[in-house]
């Protein structure tokens, strides 16, 4: 079956701007993939900082520190 001129046309601008689409979309992904990235890099200091205030409270009572054998585990 081939395709009439008008047909050809239409296909092709079709195809110029569903490209476009898909670049735009993949630079939105990219975009927020970023900031997830970002903000699981603060989560994960917060948390370390807090275990290291956990840690040193442990020492100063003279406790174990309970979370240590979850982190070795998890």
């Amino acid at each position: 079956m081939s395709l009439s001129p008008e047909q050809r046309k239409f296909y092709e601008h079709t195809l110029d701007v569903t490209r476009t689409e898909i670049s735009e979309v993949e630079a939105q992904i990219q975009e927020e993939l970023a900031k997830v990235k970002d903000r699981l890099a603060e989560l994960q200091n917060a948390q370390k900082a807090a275990r290291q205030m956990y840690d040193a409270a442990c020492m100063r009572l003279g406790i174990p520190n309970d979370l240590e054998e979850g982190q070795s585990q998890g």
